[in-house]
């Protein structure tokens, strides 16, 4: 009963979604307020029971109602109750069903947080995202309902969640990931709502800037989670390999990276609002493209979902909807937008427009990666390969003039710059970053490479200026401790966002050029020497997990005769699935890390033992957090909380 309760819900829920879409419309077309303030409470209301039913599944996963058939495929009694709740998500139907709640999880945000918005201009974005909505619940009702049973025959247990998905970062990554992804869906409604009102003033750059960096900053954290699970969870070792799936979330973080800057650009000097706009359409328009490659079936990835060619056939009908209708209005009501804002070749307008430029050249590249070989196959040309050495050959040429301009970017006055002016400050801090590039070098990395000298070099060159540039604004009027109090949250969001990015580089390079991999045999008792450590296989231990059986290997790690660390790594099977899994043991540090992977158990009674120097991967996870961090101050300032609107969205 509890199920039929659910998928009712859903129903009730994709009812409300078209009545959000249509009523807002008819009330703006006839003037009748009463129907134009309605989108409001029918956002709020389909919030309400779409949140039902996915409270529903989630019980019925609690208490292992294995009569729904999505249950009893991806959950077992023996499973963990953590593991069940994130089991709801695991899947296909059960991860659309967390879609359509996010969607109007954010919705209904909109809804009750925009009340200094014109009552119109909020009723065309709800209008909007209750048109998306529509979609998407019509795909989970017809093609992947997660509430169909398996009755008159059910099975008395469940198949169990994949292994893969059995893992703490699993439980957190989709939620961000997808809070990420939808999230960008406001950012498209609002550029949709300003389109069709006919309006793009700096109103329309400053309400949806906000809600835009809400989203960039959930999809940093659902990616750089996904990147910690890869890396500890899979056991080889690595943190990023291209993967088609990995390239979809990547590819509207991107467009997101270039929208946020181009949105500042426009509130602050009413400048690129035709690209601002079309970027807002792309990055949503990106994100339903991922969704697209991970459900249709054309992807074969460990993060894919496997599903018949009807759902494929779906979304592609509707992203082609989507975008297609987008691009159509865009094209008809873009010539209507005039950028008020002039400004000379070098000024900071731009500096920005080249880095969006850049950006867009790193979007086109992953698009074309990720989509040439399956339009390779599709047409009949037989299939290819576009693996990392690809990737990361045209990344390292971007990432060049991307930091370059980075670090020059905030030190160029809006307007105009005189060359004169920045070229003696420029020079110095240029001798600095080699000078710290040098020393950092000489006390972490084993040999010299060229690229390590270059990714190490931009990395201190976007610090250095930087931090040059918050003095400079610290300064101004002001001491240098009385100045960084009294800047602005956007200011300082600004520059922790480009820190971390900094420091992301420099994790990047040291990781890529540094790392030290290592296949061994080890039999108990007998020891290796690696990197300067000393790795001891000490014995073996029997270990029994919940759904689980397995061996644990312990290792003790010494250097110079001193104990560091005490690794246990593990090799499992799953009892029902009978799928092995590699547990890795990670001895974390700040400027490097330590890992073993346990392989399989050779004729002889030894293991064959993986064994890893990762120095400073810590980085590479702390420059993002740095980032989303700037992000939330970014949506701290006062502008977006106490100054009221004057312009008309």
């Amino acid at each position: 009963m509890l199920a039929e309760m659910g998928q009712f819900a859903l129903a009730i829920a994709c009812m409300l979604a078209f009545l959000q879409t249509v009523y807002p419309f008819y009330g703006i077309y006839t003037r009748q307020q009463s129907a134009i303030e309605s989108a409001k409470i029918l956002t709020v209301l389909q919030f309400l029971f779409v949140l039902l039913s996915f409270l529903i599944l989630s019980y019925l996963f609690l208490i292992n109602d294995f009569t729904v058939a999505y249950i009893a495929t991806n959950s077992n009694s023996a499973l963990p109750w953590y593991y069940r709740l994130s089991a709801v998500w695991g899947a296909h139907e059960g991860s659309l069903l967390l879609w359509v709640f996010l969607l109007s999880f954010w919705s209904a945000a909109v809804a009750l947080l925009s009340k200094r918005l014109p009552i119109e201009s909020v009723a065309r974005v709800l209008a909007v995202l209750g048109l998306l909505s529509l979609g998407f619940y019509l795909f989970v009702l017809l093609t992947s309902n997660p509430f169909s049973r398996t009755l008159p025959y059910f099975p008395v247990d469940g198949r169990d969640l994949n292994p893969l998905l059995q893992d703490i970062g699993l439980i957190i990554h989709p939620p961000m990931l997808y809070m990420g992804y939808v999230g960008f869906s406001v950012a498209f409604a609002f550029a949709i709502a300003a389109l069709l009102e006919g309006r793009l003033d700096s109103a329309w750059a400053k309400w949806s800037r906000p809600w835009t960096m809400a989203a960039w900053i959930f999809l940093t954290l659902g990616i750089s989670l996904g990147s910690w699970w890869a890396y500890s969870e899979l056991g080889w070792g690595g943190w990023w390999f291209w993967d088609p799936v990995e390239n979809a979330s990547l590819m509207p973080w991107i467009a997101g990276t270039a929208l946020i800057h181009s949105l500042a650009v426009s509130e602050k000097r009413g400048v690129f609002k035709s690209w601002t706009v079309l970027l807002a359409i792309s990055a949503f328009s990106l994100s339903l493209l991922g969704t697209f490659l991970v459900r249709s079936g054309v992807l074969v990835s460990v993060h894919a979902f496997a599903s018949d060619p009807a759902r494929g056939l779906f979304i592609l009908g509707f992203l082609i909807l989507v975008i297609g209708g987008s691009l159509l209005l865009y094209a008809v009501q873009a010539s209507k937008v005039k950028s008020r804002g002039r400004f000379e070749l070098f000024s900071r307008e731009s500096m920005l427009l080249t880095n969006n430029i850049l950006l867009i050249a790193a979007l086109i590249v992953v698009l074309l990666g990720t989509l040439l070989p399956l339009v390779h196959k599709e047409i009949g040309l037989g299939s290819i390969s576009i693996g990392e050495p690809f990737f990361n050959r045209i990344f390292s040429v971007l990432i060049v003039p991307f930091s370059l301009f980075l670090g020059v970017g905030p030190l160029v006055r809006w307007k105009r710059q005189s060359l004169s002016e920045l070229s003696k400050p420029l020079g110095s801090l240029l001798i600095l970053s080699v000078v710290l590039t040098v020393l950092f070098l000489v006390s972490f990395a084993s040999h010299f490479t060229w690229l390590a000298l270059l990714g190490i070099f931009l990395g201190f060159w976007m610090l250095c200026t930087n931090c040059y540039e918050l003095y400079l604004r610290a300064t101004h009027r002001f001491s240098l401790l009385k100045g960084l109090i009294k800047l602005s949250n956007s200011h300082w969001a600004m520059s922790l966002g480009h820190a971390g990015f900094a420091v992301l580089v420099i994790g990047i390079t040291m990781t890529q050029n540094y790392s030290i991999e290592r296949d061994v045999k080890l039999a108990i008792g007998e020891s290796i020497a690696f990197e300067h450590y000393d790795f001891h296989f000490d014995g073996l231990q029997s270990v029994q997990g919940a759904n689980y059986t397995g061996n644990m290997g312990i290792f003790s790690v010494r250097k110079d005769n001193h104990l560091i660390a005490t690794l246990k790594a593990e090799k499992r099977i799953y009892t029902v699935q009978r799928m092995p899994m590699t547990e890795a043991a990670i001895d974390a540090g700040f400027t490097r890390d330590l890992y073993i992977a346990m392989g399989e158990v050779l004729p002889d009674g030894a293991w064959a033992v993986r064994i890893y120097y990762k120095p400073f991967i810590r980085w590479i996870w702390f420059g993002p957090l740095l980032m989303a961090l700037a992000g939330v101050l970014m949506i701290l300032d006062r502008r977006y909380r106490t100054k009221p609107l004057q312009e008309r969205f």
